[in-house]
């Protein structure tokens, strides 16, 4: 097994794979047999026998897996790496006009916002266009195909919701439009932000509900969306609890639609005008570049990525991996996967029993054993972006996924782990001091049916035995 010498020491010799009393007893108490948890767990510096179990079995990482996608991009792809999007034209203006289309370009710019495209739009306004005699053209040819959602059966059953988007290579607005929900004494009001012509909301069928504010998208159902001439008519369903009020990013409408209606309706709104007909095409090989937006550098990027454990972000950051690397009429994913894989390999690390998908942990086929991914740990670590890494990971107890978790134990504000959640599979990985101060590579996978419902007091066990050793 080709494995790294770090790795190597992680899992040679006196390794032990004896569970815990006090995670043995969390087992116990959720019903969960002992053969659902996997770890890897050693002092970094390699002093104490690993404990291990399942350390080379294949699992499902949930949203762990997302520590793969941080990792090489922070290597590959560099802490000052920015997404852009770009104003384009055929060629330059002339006497405040552009003859021909506009042409909007994506690349993978993760803060592409309505303040953002409005700002775009103010620069090209304030050079002294005024008139654009084509449409607009939307490129988004940065990833191969150009729309990775288009035919892809939904995840679960609450596509709407920002954690399920697919994005590509224009990432406006997340693919989102925000929408506020007030609680009425019928059941509730809405309304979009900011209000897009075309777009009509249609809240009469909600009921009021007894639930707490906090759990409304539990008695949300899924909205009728209806095409009406050049917009939509969304009829909204379900209940809203009494006395609440929500503001909720959705993904509800055809993200084409909306931005080519935000553009007409910014542009509009700065004075300028824009003949008819919008397309989705590749700009000119020669076009002119008239404004740009830079998105943040990645290593502000990721702390959306990790902290909050942000789908879309982790997806668009390893597309971006592929776009990097990607050959002529070459799909941007499986060049994003050949890249992890160099970067496996160039560490030393065995990639057998690897399943790449997306790199958000968001997959039904992902999969990493306890081993790889202890391996990534450790040679993070041996890195130079090595505190790049360790300052997006949530912390125990005080901020992002983390922050209800493990709070007045040893760990908290000390321990810094990924998190990860889905129905059947959870995991927490990072690293976590121990009570002498000795850093620990820790990582632990849970996988049963009934992992997110009982799993998770298992995993938090662990974290408190290894931070209560010296």
């Amino acid at each position: 097994m080709a494995l790294a010498s770090g790795l190597a020491l992680l899992l040679a010799g006196c390794a032990t794979t004896s569970v815990p009393d006090p995670v043995q007893a969390a087992l116990a108490k959720a019903g969960l047999p002992a053969d659902s948890l996997g770890y890897v767990l050693q002092p970094l510096d390699g002093s104490r026998a690993a404990l291990t179990r399942r350390a080379d079995d294949a699992m499902a990482p949930a949203s762990t897996m997302k520590l793969v996608t941080a990792t090489v991009a922070l290597d590959k792809l560099g802490i000052n790496h920015r997404g852009r999007t770009e104003l384009l034209a055929a060629s330059a203006p002339v006497g405040g006009t552009i003859d021909g289309p506009l042409i909007l370009r994506g690349g993978a710019d993760p803060d592409l916002d309505w303040p953002a495209l409005w700002w775009l739009l103010r620069q090209l306004r304030e050079s002294g266009v005024r008139e654009i005699r084509g449409g607009l053209v939307v490129d988004r040819t940065l990833f191969n195909p150009t729309r990775l959602d288009v035919g892809l059966p939904p995840f679960d059953d609450a596509p709407e919701f920002g954690y399920n988007v697919i994005p590509d290579a224009l990432h406006f607005n997340g693919s989102v439009i925000d929408f506020e929900l007030q609680a009425t004494p019928a059941g509730a009001s809405a309304r979009s932000l900011p209000a897009l012509a075309g777009l009509v909301l249609d809240a009469s069928a909600m009921q009021p509900s007894t639930r707490l504010c906090k759990d409304w998208d539990e008695v949300w159902k899924p909205a009728i969306v209806q095409p009406t001439g050049d917009g939509w008519t969304l009829k909204l369903q379900g209940a809203f609890p009494a006395g609440c009020s929500q503001r909720a990013p959705l993904q509800l409408v055809d993200r084409q639609w909306l931005v080519t209606h935000a553009v007409r309706q910014l542009w509009a709104e700065l004075g300028g005008t824009m003949a008819p007909g919008d397309v989705e095409a590749a700009a000119p090989a020669d076009a002119v570049v008239l404004a740009t937006h830079r998105g943040r550098p990645l290593a502000e990027v990721l702390r959306g990525v990790m902290k909050s454990s942000d789908n879309a972000l982790a997806r668009l950051t390893y597309l971006q991996l592929g776009a990097q690397a990607v050959q002529p009429d070459e799909p941007t994913l499986p060049a994003a996967e050949r890249t992890v894989r160099a970067w496996f390999a160039a560490h030393r690390i065995d990639d057998r029993g690897l399943v790449l998908d997306n790199g958000s942990g968001l997959s039904r086929s992902e999969r990493i054993s306890p081993a790889q991914l202890a391996g990534l740990l450790r040679a993070s670590q041996a890195g130079a972006q090595a505190p790049e890494l360790l300052a997006v990971l949530p912390v125990a107890g005080l901020d992002g996924t983390m922050s209800r978790r493990l709070k007045d134990t040893p760990a908290a504000g000390k321990a810094r782990l990924k998190t990860g959640t889905l129905h059947d599979a959870v995991g927490l990985a990072g690293f976590v001091p121990d009570a002498s101060g000795k850093t620990w590579v820790f990582v632990a996978l849970l996988n049963h049916p009934e992992a997110a419902a009982k799993g998770r007091p298992v995993l938090d066990a662990l974290v408190d035995w290894v931070a209560g050793q010296r």
